[in-house]
C-alpha cells in the first residue's frame, strides 16, 4: 500500500515503517498519524511478519506534532478536538499493543509526542547524543495522550520532572531513566538491531504476544486478580502446542520448530 507520510519495506518476516517528512522533522499530523495506526493494526494482524522496526527518514525521529496543524485545531469545537486527540491515542495504542514486537531505531531527536512513540516500542536503540524533551509546557499544553506510555517507562517522578520543566535531555540521560534501552553508534546500530531480530526470531510467537499481554494485565489489574491470571495462563501455556514444542525442543537438544 502507498502512504503519504510513511515509507515501508519488507524483508522476510520483518517490516520496517520509516517516518517519511523529513523536511519538517518528522513531524505528525493528522494523516501520519491515521497512517501510522493502520499500518500497525494491518502488521498485527498479518502471520508472516514476526518483527517491526520503527525509525525515522532523514536527520530527525521525530519533532512530535506538527504545529501547523495544532494551530488549526484552535478554531475546531471541543468535540472535534477531542476527536482528533483520539486519533493520537488510537496511534499510540496500536504500537503498544501491537501483537508483534517493535524495535524504535531512534535515529535522531524525538520531542513531544515523537517520545511519545519512543515511549510505546518495546525496545529502545538510539544514536548518541540525540536530544529529548516533553516540550508541550513550553507551549502552553501539556503531554496529556502520551503519558499512558511515558510512565511506564520512566516511572512518575521522572515523568512529573521532566513534563513541568520541558528540559532537553541527551540520549545517554534517556537511557539512565529507561526511556531508551541502549545507545549504538551509526556504525553499530544496524548490528544490534540483527542482534535484536535474532533473539526475537528464537522466541516462540505465541508467547511474545503472551508476554505483552501478561505486562499490560499487571498495569490494570488488582494484585489478587493478576495472582490468578498468573496461575491460569501458566497452566494454559504449559499444554498449549508451542509450549510443548518448546519444552520437548529443549529436552532433545533441538531448535524449536519456530526458531531461526
Amino acid at each position: 500500500m502507498n502512504y503519504e507520510t510513511i515509507q515501508t519495506s519488507k524483508q522476510d518476516k520483518i517490516f520496517t515503517i520509516y517516518l517519511n517528512r523529513p523536511e519538517l522533522h518528522n513531524a505528525m499530523n493528522e494523516t501520519m498519524m491515521g497512517e501510522l495506526a493502520n499500518c500497525f493494526k494491518k502488521i498485527s494482524i498479518d502471520d508472516v511478519i514476526k518483527i517491526v522496526i520503527l525509525t525515522g527518514n532523514g536527520k530527525s525521529f521525530c519533532a512530535g506534532a506538527d504545529l501547523n496543524w495544532m494551530k488549526s485545531m484552535a478554531n475546531y469545537s471541543k468535540e472535534k478536538n477531542i476527536q482528533d486527540s483520539k486519533l493520537l491515542l488510537n496511534l499510540y495504542d496500536s504500537i503498544y499493543n501491537c501483537k508483534k514486537p517493535v524495535i524504535g531505531k531512534i535515529n535522531g531527536h524525538a520531542f513531544g509526542g515523537g517520545v511519545g512513540l519512543v515511549a510505546a516500542c518495546d525496545i529502545t536503540v538510539s544514536l548518541p547524543e540525540k536530544k529529548f524533551a516533553f516540550s508541550e509546557t513550553k507551549l502552553g499544553i501539556i503531554p496529556s495522550v502520551i503519558s499512558t506510555y511515558v510512565v511506564r517507562r520512566i516511572g512518575l517522578s521522572n515523568m512529573r520532572r521532566l513534563f513541568i520543566t520541558g528540559e532537553s535531555f541527551t540520549s545517554e540521560y534517556a537511557r539512565g531513566i529507561g526511556l531508551i534501552d541502549y545507545i549504538a553508534s551509526e556504525d553499530e546500530i544496524d548490528d544490534f538491531v540483527k542482534k535484536y531480530i535474532s533473539l526475537l526470531l528464537s522466541s516462540g510467537p505465541k508467547s511474545i504476544i503472551e508476554i505483552k499481554n501478561l505486562v499490560d494485565n499487571y498495569q490494570k489489574m488488582h494484585l489478587d486478580d493478576y495472582k490468578k491470571f498468573t496461575v491460569e495462563k501458566i497452566a494454559e501455556l504449559r499444554v498449549s502446542k508451542e509450549g510443548q514444542e518448546g519444552i520437548s525442543a529443549f529436552l532433545e537438544k533441538r531448535k524449536p520448530s519456530w526458531s531461526e
